[in-house]
């Protein structure tokens, strides 16, 4: 069992923007946080992957957090499940794909984006909407999610 693997099994994730995976992979994550569009409820929550991280780096320099989930919701397809919530003050959110038999994927840590309270589904496309009711779209089959 990788590191990310054993945080996500403790209920930790790193505490630094990225899409970490099962694998130890890593990649950086960029995310505005609310105050690019709050009080504006019902907003897209901007997202965007680049390049890679080093997890063990990361963790070193930012540590973890606690995760402190919302909701947990079965994919159509049956292939498993999306998971979503928050951590720390209020600022801190996380997505999280699990497999069928509820192993993680990977997971989505956000410095700044709140906590993701619930998704939807439309075909591959999964939309979160945080706590302040903004959404973020994410499809499903794009080879960095899946």
């Amino acid at each position: 069992m990788g590191l990310v693997q054993r945080l996500w099994a403790g209920g930790e994730f790193p505490f630094h923007d990225g899409l970490y995976r099962a694998d130890d992979t890593a990649l950086e994550l960029f995310v505005d946080g609310p105050g690019a569009y709050h009080p504006e409820a019902g907003q897209p929550v901007p997202f965007r992957l680049g390049g890679p991280l080093g997890v063990a780096e990361a963790i070193g320099e930012n540590g973890t957090t606690e995760a402190d989930p919302c909701f947990e919701s079965p994919l159509p397809d049956g292939s498993g499940w999306m998971t979503g919530g928050g951590s720390g003050m209020g600022n801190i959110g996380y997505l999280a794909r699990l497999d069928a038999d509820r192993s993680l994927r990977w997971v989505a840590a956000m410095w700044a984006s709140n906590p993701f309270v619930s998704v939807r589904y439309e075909g591959p496309t999964a939309v979160f909407t945080n706590d302040w009711r903004n959404h973020l779209t994410l499809d499903l089959t794009d080879r960095a999610l899946s």
